[in-house]
């Protein structure tokens, strides 16, 4: 099983539900040439495809074009449905870094036949994952910065505050469509600089005042 560690304390949560939003930040649906959508964009990923620091992205032998986006992750530390922004961001335990792995190869190829793409953002490994500081550590979570480097070579430099749609309307929002469990995740969208990865690749994101990941990459035969 798959869980969730606070920093500093021995409060583990199994992991639930990972729900992740798409094109949440303006530069990077301009650099993939995608359209602002109107709502959140949603898809979810598996616990399986969690790996923690230190782990190993495993490129499965179907691509070979796999991207890094590096996201605000947020930890349900409560129940909730239908929440108001106003009380949205009491449900949170903790604020996490992730890496959204996606295939944009197997991505590009489902979308054309208008197929889901689980396959590209579901797979095992997708889903690097930091331990989380507890919520109440962070003042704003729509003042922070998000880095992402390979190989030492910065990629990814933006800010939370150029999310479209802030934490606490993507918890509100998310809450009326699904119930919220304590061990859920939520990945926020990822800011423009996404790239590709290819096998002995060394990733690290780090997202001010939450923490830091680095991870390695093989690319399966």
């Amino acid at each position: 099983m798959k869980t969730a560690r606070i920093v500093g304390s021995d409060t583990a949560y199994p992991i639930g539900k990972i729900l992740c939003i798409g094109r949440n930040y303006a530069e990077h649906i301009r650099e993939l040439g995608n359209e602002t959508p109107d709502a959140p964009v949603i898809f979810s990923k598996p616990a399986s495809s969690v790996i923690g620091d230190g782990g190993t992205i495993v490129i499965p032998p179907y691509s070979r074009d796999c991207h890094h986006e590096a996201e605000l992750a947020l930890l349900v530390g409560r129940k909730g449905k239908d929440v108001p922004k106003e009380e949205a961001l009491a449900l949170l335990a903790g604020y996490g870094v992730a890496i959204d792995l996606t295939l944009r190869d197997v991505q590009a190829e489902l979308k054309k036949k208008g197929l889901p793409w689980d396959i590209a953002k579901g797979f095992d490994t997708a889903c690097p994952l930091s331990e989380f500081v507890p919520a109440e550590r962070i003042a704003d979570p729509q003042e922070l910065r998000i880095r992402l480097a390979v190989n030492g070579a910065l990629r990814q430099d933006g800010s939370t505050s150029l999310m479209i749609h802030p934490v606490r309307e993507l918890i509100s929002y998310l809450s009326g469509i699904f119930t919220l469990e304590p061990g859920d995740v939520i990945l926020t969208g990822t800011p423009a600089g996404v790239g590709p990865l290819v096998s002995g690749d060394t990733v690290e994101a780090e997202i001010q005042g939450v923490g830091a990941l680095r991870v390695s990459v093989k690319q399966s035969k």
